[in-house]
């Protein structure tokens, strides 16, 4: 079974930045993509950030586009999100995760391997 981690959330203002990290226990038996998705209260989990397997592909929610930017380490294999101009609506738990596909898909039915979250707080 991969394990999958994710660090660096935190509490921060509004305007300010945090970035995200994700690493995998060990390598997936396929080529994968990774994914972010949040979850806040009372709210469906959404999709926020994915890259391809070879991250050559991106894909981002709409409210996130120019203020968050996913990219992967090829060296290290560290995913990271950083998250650049954070808002109050941006606060929730981050979740990373391990796709089945290797390209950057949205649906949340194609990923597989789950981390366990990480809290962003963004107060005004």
């Amino acid at each position: 079974q991969v394990q999958v981690e994710e660090s660096g959330g935190g509490l921060v203002q509004a305007g300010n930045s945090l970035r995200l990290s994700c690493v995998a226990s060990k390598r997936t038996s396929s080529n994968n993509g990774v994914g972010w998705f949040r979850q806040a209260p009372g709210k469906e989990r959404e999709f926020v950030a994915a890259i391809s397997w070879n991250g050559g592909t991106t894909n981002y929610l709409d409210s996130v586009k120019g203020r968050f930017t996913i990219s992967r380490d090829r060296v290290k294999n560290v995913v990271s999100l950083q998250m650049n101009d954070l808002k109050p609506e941006d606060t929730a738990v981050y979740y990373c995760a391990i796709s089945r596909l290797a390209a950057a898909t949205s649906a949340i039915d194609r990923y597989q391997y789950w981390g366990q979250g990480t809290q962003v707080t963004v107060s005004s």
